[in-house]
């Protein structure tokens, strides 16, 4: 019954995740069969603040395996966020939430990224950083906005 209640609850929430919108890529290694590996550039809004929009780069593994979708992508990984608008909370923000998950191999690596509110200094902090079930990654890169008044704002 537990275990029940924690799938439902993890459903419930898949759509306050982020999608991300392919912004545009590289190429960074010729593949004879497949797709080449490549360099991804990504945009997703977070779904809990209005106004800010993230850039993620990430790595792409090609070949037969990254086609069908059974490659493991790398770590590392790259963010930017910015604010596009009048920034807007649609609720209470937790620290530590996750706003985007993206799965990085066929069952046991996602890359995430994750939302700090600094009260302090009044500044929004994304960490995007890469799990694994069994073993994590230390790599990961992290991302700051001031909250500031937009122009037209009332």
């Amino acid at each position: 019954m537990r275990r029940m209640k924690g799938l439902l609850v993890a459903l419930l929430a898949l759509p306050l995740l982020a999608g991300a919108e392919e912004i545009g890529s590289v190429s960074t290694v010729f593949k004879w069969v497949g797709p080449n590996d490549r360099i991804l550039v990504e945009a997703f809004d977070d779904p809990m603040v209005e106004g800010v929009t993230c850039y993620l780069s990430r790595a792409k593994t090609g070949g037969v395996k990254g086609g069908l979708g059974l490659a493991e992508d790398r770590a590392e990984a790259s963010i930017a966020c910015r604010q596009v608008g009048a920034i807007r909370f649609k609720g209470e923000l937790k620290d530590g939430e996750e706003v985007f998950k993206e799965r990085t191999s066929l069952v046991f690596k996602a890359m995430q990224v994750v939302r700090f509110f600094d009260r302090k200094r009044n500044t929004l902090v994304y960490l995007v950083y890469s799990d694994r079930v069994i073993e994590g990654s230390p790599q990961n890169a992290v991302t700051a906005i001031p909250i500031l008044p937009w122009p037209g704002q009332p």
